[in-house]
């Protein structure tokens, strides 16, 4: 039955859009735990959601269309990257049509609107997290590639459902060379995601904030859209690596009896990673702005040293 694919296409999709706020009270939660504080509900940011949908939008008056433009463009963008993104299920009749590099090129297309967004209507705040923030993507997005690459030459594919397919529902292999690539995407992950040590999602102090300094202009529904699309994003990462380095508990394409043991293992996976995240920025400290790079060339080191592995000792290894 054709419709069933797709059909599965759109329960995946709308699950990651669906339970983007989720992990992110769930992050909040556990840090609240480990600092000894009061724990936010784990549904708060459904309702800070709901609430800025209610509020009028109030822009500047010298913002042009393509500020109005970019919360829209930014949120479309993440649909559109997890949706190739095998979360359930590597049946996704949209993953044919594009791969990892396809994957990062929607990420950065998301992020250019954003900057660009940020410096329309001229303040200091928006100009200055829009430069951390192109300053941060040009270093992570070259280790992000070498981390994919890592697994295309194991699966010989830059598809994400090709790669799941070879890790996962193949005969058990090692391969000690992800582990390295394993490492790179984490410290990926926090850099791309805002996350302690490169950016505080917590705090709006002018000489740390990155993220939010580029919405800071934002209200209403706009502001919404862009805070649901932080929360997708770091669906995408997580599901992202689950795929690469967890692949285990996805489901085949066709395979329809394994979905329901495929969500819980998902759902656990996300429980699992949201509060490794949260002990890892409860140990960890800021750094300022002038160690990124050296954070994210430590992680460039790591992607192609696995690579190096790879090539050199062999897949098997």
């Amino acid at each position: 039955m054709p419709i069933l694919p797709f059909a599965s296409q759109f329960l995946e999709t709308l699950l990651a859009v669906l339970a983007a706020p989720l992990l992110i009270g769930w992050v909040n939660q556990c840090r609240a735990w480990l600092q000894n504080r009061s724990a936010p509900g784990l549904l708060q940011p459904y309702r800070v959601i709901r609430k800025l949908f209610r509020k009028e939008s109030v822009l500047a008056q010298n913002a042009s269309p393509l500020f109005r433009l970019t919360p829209y463009v930014v949120f479309g963008s993440m649909i559109l990257a997890v949706s190739i993104v095998p979360l359930v299920a590597t049946g996704l009749p949209l993953s044919p049509v594009a791969d990892v590099i396809a994957l990062v090129g929607l990420l950065a297309f998301a992020r250019v609107f954003m900057a660009l967004a940020a410096m329309d209507v001229g303040t200091a705040f928006g100009s200055l997290g829009a430069r951390r923030e192109m300053l941060v993507a040009a270093l992570a997005e070259p280790a992000l590639l070498m981390v994919f690459f890592m697994p295309s030459l194991i699966a010989q594919s830059t598809s994400l459902t090709t790669i799941v397919e070879t890790l996962a529902h193949r005969p058990f292999a090692l391969y000690p060379s992800l582990a390295f690539a394993a490492v790179a995407f984490v410290m990926v992950l926090l850099a791309e995601n805002a996350r302690i040590p490169i950016d505080n999602p917590a705090t709006h102090l002018e000489l740390t904030m990155i993220h939010e300094a580029m919405i800071l202009e934002y209200s209403g529904r706009h502001l919404a859209l862009m805070e649901w699309a932080h929360a997708l994003k770091l669906v995408i990462y997580f599901t992202i690596g689950i795929a690469l380095f967890l692949p285990w508990g996805i489901a085949e394409a066709g395979n329809w009896i394994a979905i329901p043991l495929a969500i819980v293992a998902l759902a656990v996976k996300l429980a699992v990673g949201g509060a490794a995240l949260a002990v890892l920025e409860s140990v960890s400290v800021k750094l300022r702005i002038f160690r990124a790079p050296e954070f994210l060339a430590t992680a460039f080191l790591l992607a192609v040293l696995g690579m190096l592995t790879h090539v050199l000792l062999g897949a098997g290894t």
